[in-house]
């Protein structure tokens, strides 16, 4: 679903450690995070996996980066033509689930909360416990998926296709490590 062409074209102005907190492993966690829960949202599957790898594919930093979901949303919109197959509307989803992604917000399209709970279920591996009121769906506040994500994301989990398929090749276009 996410082609390695694709990250590869998103590392290539990555100026963090792609393997760092808010990196490729990151980005996985919240890709196979999204899918769970869509499969239960019923969230536009495409939407989510993108949201993965662009909602924070543009930090300066890794601690508090204004503005930086706006900045994946706009380099979604660079190489939309490319590579994202997405009608206008869920088009308009990502860019919105991207720019909004760290506001809080828990109201809004099933896909875009879909997103946002996603991400947020990653917390834990910065010292975060995601809490149920800020989250957006009953799928994301179901006990068994935190404690799978929660696992996940403590472990700093890496699925095999990270380093198979989207690191590879990454190396000499990663600026900050």
């Amino acid at each position: 679903m996410i082609e390695p062409k694709l990250i590869h074209a998103i590392i290539e102005g990555y100026t963090l450690p792609p393997m760092g907190i808010h990196g490729l492993p990151h980005w996985a966690r919240v890709f196979e995070n999204g899918l769970k829960l869509a499969s239960q949202t019923g969230a536009k599957e495409q939407v989510v996996a993108f949201f993965a790898v662009f909602h924070d594919s543009r930090r300066r930093n890794e601690e508090v980066d204004p503005g930086h979901g706006a900045r994946g949303g706009t380099l979604a919109s660079q190489l939309r033509a490319q590579y994202l197959n997405l009608t206008d509307d869920e088009f308009e989803l990502l860019v919105h689930a991207c720019t909004h992604h760290t506001d809080g917000t828990v109201d809004g399209d099933v896909t875009v909360q879909t997103c946002w709970d996603a991400d947020r279920l990653d917390l834990p591996r910065v010292g975060i416990t995601p809490m149920n009121e800020r989250l957006c769906t009953s799928a994301a506040k179901n006990e068994e998926i935190q404690a799978w994500s929660r696992d996940r994301s403590i472990s700093d989990y890496t699925p095999d296709y990270v380093v198979k398929d989207w690191q590879r090749g990454t190396e000499h276009h990663c600026v900050g490590r």
